[in-house]
């Protein structure tokens, strides 16, 4: 008999060693994360010994060969970002943002130093890593960012600010763009630097398990090598973000299907008009459309993860998946929530605490109006982004 929260059997696609890394994290996330995180979103934070536990189950730049890393593949590394994010979005930010940001422009682009300096401490959670590319007045058009890196000697100056920094008051060290002379270079600063301030974003409704700051540059000097090396221009920070993105390709399906299920399970048991809330024709329909939502998402991140493996995927079909998959995520979790009525609204069931994680997960790593230009630009040849 099929299993209604995978009525395509597409887990059966996974190699051993894939399912195996699914039962792990499963597992570990259903044990120790979600029975606490409801609390976590409530009051806003993190628990401090997160990044060490990760580290230990080998999360922290799984899909990274060498420097302490697990050097795992692509499906597997998203596997595990849908089981993290089936607990809550903010718990596969963390892990992407530390592996798939931070830790991945350091092994791509980073010197030798700064690959020995920070990746082996990273994978064990050690050190804690953020981003800092978006900016007040630059999001989507990261070409117009502020932040200036100057030469002043043989040391380099940082000045400006960075917004919606995730982990930023964690962080041991940032990985910073900025415009310089020879046009966006990437920058490894560590947070103890003079002149570098985190500070956290309050009163958010969203992603609320999961700390967001502001940086500020002020005079931020740097030695010469400081600086990654091996790239120059928006290449650098844009090939992070690709990452990132995959990881939210596979994270998403982790969310619908939890509001998919506790929805399912609660159809089952709530009974009106005597007899349950499942019996009735648009009960079913709204489960219906769920489980194909689901199956649907869990199709296109299997078959982005198996291009990336392959070495042939582009960014517009990790566009697409970003583009398709939150938007079917985030229509599960409002149908699910309509399903527990009343009751969804609160911190006791977990839909309306992923419905409102998704709102931010549909805007950040590109707004869902870029990806649609992007794939807009594929499909036509034309541009339209200005």
């Amino acid at each position: 008999m099929a299993d209604p929260l995978d009525l395509l059997a597409v887990d059966d696609l996974l190699t051993e060693d894939e399912r195996a890394v699914r039962d792990t994290v499963r597992d570990f996330a259903r044990a120790e994360l979600a029975p606490h995180v409801a609390g976590w979103f409530e009051e806003g934070i993190l628990p401090d010994d997160l990044a060490p536990r990760l580290g230990k189950l080998g999360l922290l730049g799984m899909h990274l060969d060498g420097y302490g890393c697990a050097g795992m593949g692509a499906v597997a590394y998203g596997v595990a970002c849908r089981e993290l994010e089936a607990v809550d979005s903010g718990l596969r930010s963390f892990v992407s943002v530390q592996g798939s940001l931070a830790m991945f422009a350091i092994h791509h682009w980073g010197s030798e130093e700064q690959k020995q300096t920070w990746l082996p401490r990273m994978a064990t959670g050690e050190a804690i890593g953020c981003f800092g590319l978006t900016e007040p007045d630059a999001g989507s058009d990261p070409g117009s960012m502020r932040t200036r890196a100057r030469r002043d000697g043989s040391d380099w100056v940082l000045d400006g600010a960075k917004m919606w920094i995730t982990n930023g008051t964690l962080a041991h060290v940032a990985v910073v763009w900025a415009q310089t002379d020879e046009g966006i270079r990437g920058f490894v600063v560590p947070t103890d630097t003079p002149g570098f301030t985190a500070t956290k974003i309050g009163r958010k409704l969203s992603l609320r398990a999961s700390v967001t700051a502001e940086l500020s540059l002020s005079g931020v000097r740097l030695p010469a090598d400081a600086v990654l090396p091996e790239v120059t221009g928006l290449k650098g920070p844009l090939s992070c973000l690709n990452e990132a993105r995959f990881g939210i390709v596979w994270g998403v399906t982790g969310a619908a299907r939890s509001c998919y299920a506790e929805a399912l399970a609660y159809a089952g048991e709530r009974t009106q008009f005597g007899q349950p809330l499942a019996g009735f024709q648009l009960t079913q329909k709204k489960l219906a459309e769920m489980a194909v939502a689901v199956g649907n998402a869990s199709l296109v991140a299997h078959r982005i993860g198996r291009l990336k493996e392959e070495h042939t995927l582009e960014p517009v079909q990790v566009s697409y998946g970003k583009l398709t998959n939150v938007r079917a995520a985030i229509d599960v979790a409002r149908s699910a929530r309509t399903i527990l009525g009343g009751a969804g609204i609160t911190l006791d069931h977990t839909v309306m605490r992923h419905m409102n994680n998704l709102e931010t997960v549909l805007t950040y790593e590109g707004t869902e109006e870029m990806h649609l230009l992007s794939v807009g630009a594929a499909v036509t040849g034309i541009p339209a982004f200005r």
